[in-house]
């Protein structure tokens, strides 16, 4: 038996059903976890971001995921669908001063309701959103479509979904929506310190392309890289108008 994670789920008034909707797996999976089988790397992450607690507290015979990675590097997930859910939305829902995200479509996100109004919410609450997608015109787009084996006009209309789903967005004050020409080798979704960083691979979707969870420091570790990527790229763009398109 488990009984960290027993008394966890208690004391954040959680059930397995609650973790198993949170992480997209079956209820029976959580209960056998309660009964001592340890989970997959990603989905113990996510059960400890779930409950704001540090993995080893309910998993102590498992190494803490920082000394097993270098410093600033807190996870690497295999593929962006990989990610858990609630790591997206614990990354957006907990930025306390800026939100940054740089994709060509980020398409995903903008289908999730609860993630459009996280983001909303967030701004309402004083925290600067920056949201950066590729000119659905441009060659840039049709390229990385072609690249990844997608099409040029899929690439490009899945952009345009995208802008049509983050139109709810653009009269929110604090959000602002820019769209680049610029070739891509990541994409970034930042959050505060937190960055999410999505690799980019010849013949491959992004979703299917592995993702790093770094952290942010002043001390130029990996994540610096990224940060200042977002900032020239965002320095190159306008906004985009306000209001129906």
């Amino acid at each position: 038996m488990n009984d960290n994670l027993r008394y966890a789920l208690a004391a954040a008034r959680l059930n397995t059903t609650d973790v198993a909707a949170a992480l997209a797996v079956d209820p029976k999976t959580v209960s056998r976890w309660l009964q001592g089988r340890i989970p997959y790397p990603r989905h113990r992450w996510a059960v400890a971001d779930l409950l704001h607690v540090d993995e080893a507290e309910l998993w102590p015979e498992v190494a803490p995921r920082h000394q097993a990675l270098a410093d600033g590097v807190q996870a690497i997930y295999p593929h962006r669908w990989a990610v858990p859910q609630t790591v997206w939305r614990n990354l957006f829902g907990g930025a306390g001063r800026e939100i940054g995200i740089l994709a060509y479509s980020a398409l995903f996100l903008a289908e999730d309701r609860g993630i459009l109004d996280t983001l909303a919410d967030r701004a309402k609450a004083g925290v600067t959103v920056r949201i950066l997608l590729g000119d659905p015109q441009g060659e840039e787009v049709a390229t990385r479509g072609v690249n990844e084996g997608t099409g040029a006009e899929i690439m490009a209309a899945r952009v345009a979904n995208a802008l049509t789903l983050y139109r709810s967005l653009r009269d929110v004050p604090g959000i602002e929506i820019r769209l680049h020409r610029t070739v891509l080798y990541n994409s970034i979704y930042r959050a505060d310190d937190h960055l999410l960083v999505n690799t980019h691979a010849y013949g491959t979707p992004a979703a299917n392309a592995p993702v790093m969870h770094l952290t942010h420091t002043d001390d130029q570790g990996p994540a610096d890289a990224y940060v200042t990527s977002f900032e020239r790229v965002w320095d190159t763009t306008q906004p985009i108008h306000k209001g129906p398109a």
